[in-house]
């Protein structure tokens, strides 16, 4: 399905290339904006231009954490103890007329104070890139992958990603205390054929591989792989309407055998652009899920299939402004499993506030709440929710110093050997960077 999708972004590049390659009256305010319910896109939640373009941009981060559920002792419960992180960091932003690109590179290392058997090594890796083809031809494509031992060993714990659309990853399902790969990636083309009409293409995948099963009982493997396609028209410079259709297929593989979901979706959406800054949306339609699962005796339920029409939808919210930066959203869908035993019936919500109170001085809130019910009654038990929240403060210290402090808090319901014996962990972090940036091309 992942060679389809990039096979038909493709055919569509070309045909809008040929479109366009002799327009000249293109220009850039007559370009429109891609509506977040259909870019297949994380909001950047920024400060205004926090962020310096063309640049090159590395350093190191010491950061040490105090947790209530650190590791699981031989009796289920949880240990708690201080961890110490050490994070060489380096990344990349290049901005022309054309194309705009970064990349963030953040290895880690993590020691523990009592527990040396939790000692790891992290990965942590985002790339984006966007190309303007023509004047009115845009191709985009992100990445971003976390290879971890314990899922709150970040080198920012403080972000949260908010989507505008259905597309996003379920990450809602926390093993703590587990070796986990996480990968997520999109791409997506658009071609604005005329004034006021886009039309576009995309397709996302994602992968969830726990190395070491006997960490995660009743947890599992899963992918997931997509495709849609979209029309928008643009009614005036703030209003933006328009219909996408969405493919989804979604895997797990419990006990070494695979369930899986087709889903297939008509939204209607429509997004108020206030400001240039300020975006508002909404979507919602019909969505058909075709679910099939194998017998799996070893956890007691019987083969079966459910084909069913649900109502999906959501909202979201997104706000760039110099002193405050906000993002938060709603869906109702058909996701991934996030590591359970099939695809699920998923609530989700989550929100994140930054707020600039002088030149040195940030602070950060987040949360989430999902609620992830199993498609396929035989499977019932693993339901649950998750919710969480982070508050962190930022003092830059200098031009090349600075410092983070917060809390973290998390809590769980699911009737899972891995999860149900430490539902909730509380940590407290403290962290020190060191960091350079250098203009390119000078």
């Amino acid at each position: 399905m992942r060679k389809l999708i990039v096979i038909g972004v493709v055919l569509l590049a070309a045909v809008a290339v040929w479109a366009q390659a002799d327009d000249p009256g293109a220009n850039a305010e007559d370009r429109m904006l891609t509506p977040p319910p259909v870019s297949g896109q994380a909001y950047p939640i920024s400060l205004g231009s926090q962020e310096r373009a063309n640049s090159l941009r590395y350093g190191v981060m010491f950061s040490s954490a105090y947790s209530d559920n650190a590791l699981r002792s031989a009796n289920g419960y949880p240990v708690s103890d201080i961890s110490y992180s050490i994070w060489p960091t380096i990344g990349l932003d290049e901005s022309t007329s054309r194309l705009h690109w970064g990349l963030t590179y953040v290895p880690g290392f993590t020691f523990y104070q009592h527990t040396s058997s939790g000692n790891q090594a992290d990965q942590n890796a985002t790339l984006s890139f966007q190309y303007r083809l023509s004047p009115h031809v845009t191709f985009s494509a992100g990445d971003s992958l976390q290879k971890s031992s314990n899922v709150f060993n970040q080198p920012n714990p403080a972000s949260e990603s908010v989507f505008g659309g259905a597309q996003g990853p379920n990450d809602s399902v926390i093993a703590p205390i587990a070796n986990q790969l996480r990968n997520f990636g999109n791409i997506g083309i658009t071609y604005q054929y005329s004034a006021d009409d886009m039309i576009g293409a995309g397709g996302v995948f994602g992968n969830l591989y726990y190395p070491d099963k006997a960490q995660v009982a009743g947890l599992w493997d899963s992918s997931s792989q997509g495709g849609s396609a979209f029309y928008t028209h643009r009614l005036s410079r703030q209003h933006y309407v328009g219909a996408m259709y969405q493919y989804q297929r979604l895997v797990s593989y419990p006990s070494g055998a695979s369930a899986e979901t087709l889903a297939n979706s008509v939204f209607l959406f429509y997004t108020l652009y206030p400001t240039a800054q300020f975006s508002i949306s909404f979507f919602g339609g019909p969505q058909h899920s075709d679910t099939v699962q194998p017998a799996l005796v070893s956890l007691g339920t019987l083969a079966f299939s459910m084909r069913s029409w649900t109502p999906a939808g959501g909202a979201s919210m997104d706000w760039e402004g110099h002193f405050v930066g906000a993002a938060l959203n709603y869906s109702h869908a058909v996701s991934g499993s996030g590591g359970l035993i099939g695809a699920v019936q998923l609530d989700n919500s989550s929100a994140t506030l930054r707020l600039r109170f002088t030149p040195n001085l940030t602070a950060s809130i987040s949360g989430s709440y999902a609620n992830n019910n199993v498609l396929g009654a035989a499977a019932g038990v693993t339901n649950g929710h998750t919710d969480s929240g982070t508050v962190a403060l930022n003092r830059s210290i200098g031009e090349h110093f600075g410092l983070q402090l917060g809390y973290m808090r998390l809590h769980q319901t699911y009737n899972i050997a891995s999860i149900a014996g430490a539902p909730n962990t509380n940590r407290e972090f403290v962290s020190f960077s060191y960091t350079f940036t250098r203009p390119l091309g000078r």
